[in-house]
């Protein structure tokens, strides 16, 4: 069935109202918002903050489980879920338990030594992701940035391959993209040291000819990826991409390095082991404290007796990878609670079973309402994408963005108490959440629809 497009008029009268009501459901926060401008840049904790859709940022007064309630005591059930950062759901019992023993019993948060916790939290990521060796940062940005310094160091070459509009957090090199097909420094890019064209390689996901053409020129360290495109919408590899792709990535010398940070949605061991990929490192962040600041990288056993037999870099002092809160006793007590008690195997099975039922709704909705549309989802993840046709790498998913439609399907869903991820269209579960909160979800999304078709 051919879609047919949106009646535009009737979208700017359906995002205006929307509008209003946000503005009246929200009174409190909107006064924090103007207290907030005199001493926070932008009027937030951090920038990113700002593109929440709404007139003002909506200040929160307690989160628990898949549940945020407002300072104006509005109750949200939470697809968003800190954009990955609360997987577990908001202030789970065992973190929780885990960070006041810690704390509370034992104390020490920061003493540059280290706890058994680090111990069974690095022995627990060996288990999920078939990597022997670990360490840890305070997001995954950071283990990112480090791990591109190793790559240069153990392989001796300078430049970087990235896929166009993966996400890496704000690693200089990453902030790049195609334009017309050449590597160009993303729009607004804030004082590079050097242009992230002199640095980084980039192609297309699921293109293995650009893939293999760019490893050619022989100077690529390491290749960056997500197994899965995410924060540009959903983008997942085509049939064999990632055998095939490996392949080419170590005859061409370069190390694969799979940065699991978002896509740990997929299973306890992301898509890393839900697939059986075969990188060289994985990175992660965000999820594996309970919301707790951690990152994390993981290297093969040739990478580690590389490094350890590496005698001219520095990686115990100045040379450019760790930092003195990386590796702390409250972060490695939360991910310890988090990954024996909250993100388990068994848990993933439920999260991903609800997952799927989310996805089957949104595909049904799309059907119904002849949407030009599509949906993808990973594991416990589904996102929108604003067009008819699903895209097969990120700048196709880039081009799909569409600023009125995802405003209105942003602020329909927070005035009917519902919570999705801002810069994107993702909705994720948690171990809390029910199957009556995904119904909800799309009950809001179908009356939404329903009533932008009824032009």
């Amino acid at each position: 069935m051919e879609r047919t497009e949106l009646n535009r008029t009737r979208l700017n009268e359906l995002l205006e109202r929307e509008r209003t009501v946000a503005a009246e459901r929200t009174p409190t926060s909107r006064a924090l918002a103007a207290e907030a401008q005199a001493h926070l840049i932008g009027g937030v904790p951090m920038q990113w903050m700002e593109v929440w859709v709404g007139q003002h940022v909506v200040f929160f007064e307690r989160a628990k489980g898949n549940r945020i309630v407002d300072v104006d005591g509005n109750e949200l059930i939470d697809f968003c879920l800190g954009d990955t950062g609360s997987m577990a759901g908001h202030s789970p019992d065992a973190m929780v338990a885990a960070v006041q023993h810690r704390i509370g019993e034992l104390g020490g948060v920061t003493t540059m030594l280290p706890t058994e916790d680090a111990i069974w939290v690095a022995g627990e990521l060996a288990r999920r992701f078939g990597l022997p060796k670990w360490t840890f940062s305070l997001t995954a940005t950071d283990a990112n940035r480090w791990v591109l310094r190793t790559c240069r160091q153990l392989t001796g070459r300078s430049k970087v391959l990235i896929m166009n509009y993966s996400y890496h957090g704000s690693v200089d090199e990453t902030i790049i993209a195609l334009e017309n097909g050449v590597p160009t420094q993303k729009p607004g890019n804030v004082g590079p040291a050097v242009d992230p064209a002199v640095t980084t390689r980039v192609v297309e996901f699921n293109d293995l000819a650009a893939l293999e053409r760019e490893l050619a020129h022989g100077d690529v360290a390491c290749v960056l990826a997500e197994p899965a495109l995410t924060n540009m919408g959903i983008v997942l590899p085509d049939a064999g991409y990632w055998e095939e792709a490996t392949r080419l990535i170590k005859a061409a010398g370069a190390l694969l390095v799979i940065d699991e940070t978002h896509t740990l949605s997929a299973g306890p061991g992301g898509c890393t082991k839900a697939w059986g990929l075969q990188p060289d490192i994985v990175t992660i962040g965000k999820s594996i404290a309970g919301g707790v600041p951690i990152g994390a990288y993981g290297v093969s056993a040739e990478i580690d007796v590389q490094i350890q037999g590496d005698p001219d870099g520095d990686y115990v002092d100045t040379g450019g990878v760790g930092g003195t809160l990386a590796g702390n006793a409250l972060s490695l007590a939360a991910a310890r609670g988090t990954l024996e008690h909250v993100l388990t195997d068994e848990a993933f099975v439920g999260m991903c079973e609800l997952g799927a039922r989310m996805l089957a709704g949104m595909r049904d909705l799309i059907e119904r309402h002849n949407l030009p549309w599509v949906v993808e989802g990973l594991g416990a993840r589904a996102e929108f994408r604003f067009c008819a046709t699903m895209p097969a790498n990120g700048g196709a998913s880039h081009d799909a963005h569409d600023a009125d439609v995802e405003e209105w399907l942003h602020l329909v869903t927070l005035n009917n108490g519902i919570l999705i991820t801002p810069f994107h269209n993702m909705c994720l579960v948690c171990p809390t959440t029910t199957a009556a909160d995904v119904d909800r979800l799309l009950e809001v999304l179908d009356a939404a629809v329903t009533e932008l078709r009824a032009a």
